[in-house]
């Protein structure tokens, strides 16, 4: 197989051994994955250049990371080895600094600062980790493993050896077994920073490689794929993997390396990698075919490639990366910011509680005020409700009530004839119209009532829909802050309900017929002559006989009188049927129709002196008693008169009079009851209530216990604010010397790759290509 060659290149010192840009890049996006890896990378959604290993079960993959490295370090066997992601970062330590560095060694992610210089010890712990997680019997899991190796003799990048494409379930693995692996191999390599490293065995149809297959379903393209045709030298007699190295079966345009593994038999007898190197230089080297193809062959022309390749991405992709870290940062910051900071003392969970409450009442007060910051500009909310509910609602539906709507004609003759007793009343009396008029008054308070409990329910809601920052941390300062805020409401309900009660009490218990606005008995009167006049001026006009004109008149109005209502100062426009008249002379002074009422009188005198003569004649003919009939149990009003008819008229006019100026003083006056012993009231003394009983009485640490759930969340957020920043941190820091390597390197080009030349490659990979063309 041929000597292992000596690890350190005696000709090259450290001031003529040259570097590369990932001699710095790559480290630090290794420095990187260890940075996010505790809080782990899902949560953080970034994604690192790294090169993902793909292939079928036994296709050479674990072969070439070995190859790779230079070491014996992965589990073998024919079955299926790796069953957990491994996530390889090889970190290139310079051989010509301390000697003591020559040594190479490995380091777990779960076992920090534990290095394994012994590759055997490596290979047992990645056994014992697999089967910790996955099991012992052929089971598989998605959750990395993370394994550094440092050494003089490697290049620097990541890789993560992926578990190999199966198609049978064996031992513990479930039957969709196949489906839960593709599933873990297209979660790594779909993501755009990612380079596929796809794996395929020479001795197996090519075209239907699973490899290729999976890594053109992630890049259809091929920008980001690399093909790797391993078993080259096991491949049938008379044929060979040439067209498919040039890229004319399935092109890709990183291109194609071929390499020769280590047999199992080879494995078997412990042969080293050293030797498998130099058996396939000069597998290669003897080739007829593949010695022309010297760039495309062979485990150091892949180093250097994967290391070109992903040097490259990584610059490309810096300024990106980045970018998004500092949104994650200000995402994060934002985050953190509604958690809170931790309180060590009594001193400053005061300050918190006091800052809160103060906040909370301000934010209530803008709200009402149509102050806030988060105005709605889709829908009323805030005070702007309440001015609605005040205007729309309570105004408007106290503007529509007609206060003679559930009064009848008959309901007002009723109460004017049992007002007056068993006299007849010689006046309109006042007793009827200040009962009903009371009784319409007394229909305001149900609504007045009502646009309290509408502004109550209001408050309640913006108490509730108001957040400060902070609040979310403590539940229970939270119910407490809802528990005094709704019994502060509920007690500034009381005294605005006995206001408005005493509204309509005092509207009630004084009549006041002096008012300005009253339309008064003299103007009703009035009112009601014009109308009769144009009643009357109407029946004129029909053309009817002389002698029937005085009775159709008296018909008329005694129609218009019962049916008609005459509208009053400030009232809606009067219906069709509403025609109030008036009879005889309309200059009383009083609320009576003196001249109706002297009329009736003198007319009953006469009747009544008549009525009297006859009936005494008639007594002295009639020998026999004439017995009553008995009075029904209700009884109702005989049939309307003129003269009732005018009285009903001048009582509507004096109640929609008297009723819009109570309306008027009820609409003014309950908006000002509640604003005053509700919405104001809250924004003056709600802060010092909280202050009383839940600064004062209650213990302020039992009011800032925080959920068990937001401490773990800040807990984590924290830890991805100090992740992020440190790796902000390292980009900054790598930022400036990528730029200036940038502008003043001279990389030259592979012509045949493509690629910038890596001058710095380790002895054990270049020197088993020296002489190669």
């Amino acid at each position: 197989m041929g000597e292992q060659p000596n690890p350190i290149n005696d000709d090259l010192s450290p001031v003529s051994k040259p570097s590369t840009v990932g001699s710095s890049v790559i480290p630090i996006i290794n420095k990187l994955q260890d940075i996010i890896a505790p809080v782990g990378g899902e949560h953080l959604k970034i994604e690192l250049p790294q090169i993902a290993v793909v292939g079928s079960q036994s296709s050479g993959k674990s072969s070439v990371l070995e190859a790779l490295v230079g070491r014996d370090f992965l589990p073998r066997g024919s079955e299926i080895c790796t069953r957990r992601p491994l996530v390889l970062m090889l970190e290139n330590r310079s051989q010509w600094g301390n000697a003591n560095d020559g040594r190479e060694w490995g380091e777990f992610r779960h076992l920090p600062g534990k290095k394994f210089y012994d590759f055997a010890k490596i290979r047992r712990e990645i056994q014992t980790e697999t089967e910790r997680e996955a099991g012992f019997n052929k089971g598989v899991s998605e959750k990395q493993i993370r394994l550094r190796i440092s050494s003089p003799n490697v290049l620097n990048m990541t890789l993560i050896d992926l578990p190999g494409i199966t198609k049978v379930p064996v031992g513990d693995q479930p039957s969709d077994i196949e489906a839960r692996i593709r599933k873990m191999i297209m979660h790594h390599i779909k993501q755009e920073n990612c380079i596929i490293l796809a794996v395929s065995p020479a001795n197996s149809d090519l075209a239907t490689s699973d490899a290729l297959q999976m890594a053109r379903e992630a890049d259809p393209t091929g920008s980001r794929t690399i093909g790797v045709i391993s078993k080259l030298d096991i491949m049938d007699r008379g044929t060979n993997a040439r067209n498919f190295l040039l890229g004319k079966v399935v092109p890709l345009r990183l291109g194609y390396v071929g390499v020769v593994n280590r047999s199992q038999e080879d494995i078997n007898k412990n042969r080293s990698i050293a030797e498998a190197l130099a058996y396939e230089q000069k597998f290669f080297h003897d080739h007829p075919v593949y010695h022309g193809l010297s760039n495309r062959c062979g485990i150091p022309q892949l180093a250097k490639k994967l290391n070109q390749i992903l040097e490259l991405h990584i610059r490309t992709v810096l300024p990106d990366l980045k970018a998004e870290l500092n949104s994650r940062m200000v995402a994060v910051v934002k985050e953190l910011r509604t958690y809170g900071e931790v309180m060590e003392s009594k001193v400053e969970q005061g300050a918190v509680l006091l800052n809160i409450l103060t906040k909370y009442c301000e934010a209530l007060s803008d709200v009402v005020d149509g102050k806030s910051q988060k105005m709605s500009t889709k829908e009323l909310s805030g005070g702007a409700r309440i001015r609605y509910i005040f205007q729309s609602i309570f105004v408007k539906s106290l503007e529509d009530v007609d206060p003679c709507d559930d009064l009848t004609d008959e309901d007002i003759r009723t109460a004017i004839q049992n007002a007056t007793g068993p006299r007849k009343a010689v006046f309109v009396p006042e007793v009827p119209f200040e009962v009903l008029v009371r009784r319409q008054i007394a229909r305001l308070l149900d609504p007045s009532l009502q646009c309290l409990r509408f502004v109550y329910d209001e408050l309640i809601k913006m108490s509730r829909a108001c957040e400060v920052t902070g609040m979310q941390r403590f539940p229970k300062l939270r119910r407490s802050m809802d528990e005094v805020v709704g019994k502060f409401l509920r007690d500034g309900v009381k005294p605005a309900e006995r206001m408005i009660g005493n509204f309509i009490e005092m509207e009630m218990d004084f009549i006041n017929s002096s008012h300005p606005n009253f339309i008064g008995g003299d103007k009703a009167l009035e009112l009601a002559v014009q109308k009769l006049k144009s009643t009357q001026d109407s029946v004129d006009g029909d053309k009817v006989h002389t002698a029937e004109r005085g009775q159709k008149s008296r018909a008329v109005l005694t129609k218009s009188v019962v049916n008609g209502v005459l509208q009053n100062q400030g009232s809606r426009p009067q219906s069709i049927n509403d025609k109030p008249v008036s009879a005889g002379n309309a200059s009383s002074k009083t609320w009576g129709i003196s001249s109706i009422f002297s009329s009736r009188a003198s007319s009953g005198e006469n009747s009544a002196s008549i009525s009297l003569g006859e009936t005494v004649h008639d007594m002295e003919q009639m020998p026999s008693t004439i017995l009553l009939g008995e009075p029904a149990s209700i009884l109702r009003p005989s049939e309307m008169t003129e003269h009732e008819a005018v009285e009903i008229v001048v009582t509507k006019l004096l109640l929609r009079s008297y009723y819009d100026i109570v309306r008027k003083n009820m609409q003014d006056l309950v908006p000002k009851a509640i604003m005053h012993f509700l919405v104001n009231h809250t924004k003056r003394d709600l802060l010092s209530t909280f202050i009383q009983k839940l600064y004062r009485e209650n213990p302020v640490e039992e009011m800032l216990q925080e959920q068990d759930e937001v401490v773990t969340k800040r807990k984590r957020t924290r830890e991805m604010f100090y992740v992020l920043q440190q790796a902000i941190q390292t980009l900054d820091e790598v930022e400036s010397d990528v730029s200036f390597r940038s502008s003043n390197s001279s990389l030259g080009t592979d012509t045949t790759s493509g690629l910038p030349e890596s001058p710095g490659l380790p002895f054990h990979l270049y020197s088993s290509t020296n002489g190669e063309t």
